[in-house]
């Protein structure tokens, strides 16, 4: 019962602070551009996950070294990191960042279309309805009060957020990696940082140091809370409660962003954006519990 009991505050802790990327937006206040926010959050974790991995290296022996195919591996997970990161990031600055992270909580469903699509998996009716119902949330959650859509290229984004990071999970789960996640994390934050500075040099931006005390928070904050805390809040989630009910208490990890939309950043909020919420809620409930029977 301790055990279990610890899983179910981890789960809950992981998905809270994970919802907390929406914070973000306060670095774009401060004058921050995208990849900037995204390189010190990227490289302070790696050096934060560095410094475990010295300890695994020390206490468990544990090995840094990979050989070609997990290097092949490593190198794509990476890119797909990077691409939902950096789409999520930039549709923060383009719409409401609740209704965001809630758009891109449709990345389990989008597993299941794909694994059924191209894995050959059993479709299954719930697969069908799920689909259909995050689809109708994804359309109520892109209207606005005033009956415009919101920004049409952040909606786009943040779909392409969900996809790359429904793909990375299809990736990580298909391949034949055997190590640790710390070990996976290590490599895949070092390219998350990588990919920030070539995405500075090639859009002209650069790199900005931030720019004051309080941005340093913020920017220990996203490598921290969202980064390294939800990641071993997470791994003793699963171990502890197991995954089906670490995923479904994920709910709250949209639900933390819109909040924090809402009562920090006075985002508009409606019944029908409540509806929407409920509706993806809904079908991504279906799917973990499908996916658990089955």
């Amino acid at each position: 019962m301790n055990k279990k009991f610890i899983g179910i505050v981890c789960a809950i802790g992981a998905a809270v602070c994970y919802g907390t990327n929406p914070l973000a937006r306060y670095l774009y206040a401060e004058g921050m551009n995208i990849p900037s926010v995204l390189f010190y959050r990227f490289g302070l974790a790696w050096v934060i996950m560095a410094l475990v991995m010295l300890g695994r290296c020390a206490l468990k022996k544990e090995d840094l070294r990979v050989n070609r195919r997990e290097f092949l591996t490593l190198s794509a997970l990476g890119i797909l990191f990077i691409l939902s990161s950096t789409t999520l990031y930039t549709s923060f600055s383009l719409m409401p960042s609740g209704i965001a992270s809630t758009i891109l909580f449709t990345y389990p469903v989008m597993t299941a279309a794909i694994m059924t699509l191209f894995f050959r998996e059993r479709i299954t009716w719930t697969t069908v309805l799920s689909i259909a119902l995050s689809l109708a949330g994804v359309a109520l959650l892109s209207f606005n009060d005033d009956g415009g859509t919101f920004s049409l290229l952040g909606i786009v984004l943040v779909l392409i957020s969900a996809l790359t990071y429904a793909l990375y999970i299809i990736v990580v789960d298909k391949s034949p990696l055997q190590m640790s996640s710390f070990k996976i994390n290590f490599y895949v934050l070092f390219y998350c940082a990588l990919g920030n500075v070539v995405y500075a040099l090639l859009s002209g931006q650069g790199l900005a140091l931030p720019p004051s005390p309080t941005a340093w928070f913020w920017v220990g904050w996203l490598a921290i809370v969202p980064a390294i805390m939800a990641l071993v809040m997470m791994v003793y989630a699963a171990k502890y409660l197991g995954s089906t009910p670490t995923a479904i208490l994920g709910a709250l990890e949209p639900m933390t962003a819109v909040l924090i939309g809402v009562f920090v950043f006075s985002e508009p909020f409606s019944p029908r954006l409540l509806l929407g919420i409920i509706l993806i809620l809904t079908a991504v409930t279906m799917v973990v519990l499908t996916k658990s029977r089955h």
